[in-house]
């Protein structure tokens, strides 16, 4: 049985969502970012409100919707590109959700905005500004080769775009991070 999970993002919610279904004595063979497979063809209904009241405290939730598992899909295709891929992103979005769902993109677009009151582009746009944010709090990658990572056609593209969500340019954050840092000797 196939159970979709809403707002699932990275590795943590994986083990977080894992550890209710053990909890819940619900035995999994499969899981990953949105979706988790049972070994159970059925669960029974009280296994899965007891699933559902676990998972709401979590802050995730459980979904049946055709549609609403489409804009998930979409969702968790973007942050694995961005947040856990290793490539760089040189890609076309529209192609690869597309090719990636089987869905045409227009409507998949139009699907996504209806549910989530933002365009893909806007989404694609924030999870980027988050993973710019995330490189830069290690401070080992210039600009340029964030920029060159996460598919910005250039250093001064992301600066402006980082700005227009941030309010502060990306150097500017930088000093906001280091100014936050404590050394070693004032711990």
């Amino acid at each position: 049985m196939r159970l979709f999970i809403k707002n699932m993002v990275c590795p943590r919610c994986i083990q977080a969502v894992q550890q209710a279904a053990e909890f819940c004595e619900i035995k999994i063979r499969s899981i990953d970012l949105g979706e988790l497979e049972t070994e159970q063809p059925v669960i029974n209904a009280e296994q899965l409100k007891k699933f559902d009241n676990v998972l709401k405290n979590l802050g995730f939730e459980r979904f049946d919707d055709k549609k609403t598992r489409l804009v998930e899909s979409v969702k968790a295709l973007i942050i694995q590109q961005i947040h856990h891929s290793k490539e760089d992103l040189n890609i076309t979005w529209s192609t690869l959700i597309a090719d990636s769902l089987h869905y045409e993109y227009n409507y998949v677009s139009n699907l996504f905005t209806a549910y989530e009151g933002m365009t893909i582009e806007h989404y694609i746009i924030q999870q980027k500004i988050e993973k710019i944010k995330e490189l830069l709090s290690y401070q080992e990658l210039s600009i340029a080769e964030i920029a060159f990572r996460l598919g910005y056609s250039s250093p001064a593209y992301l600066s402006n775009q980082f700005k227009k969500y941030t309010g502060m340019t990306p150097g500017k954050y930088n000093k906001l991070l280091k100014s936050n840092r404590k050394s070693i000797d004032n711990l």
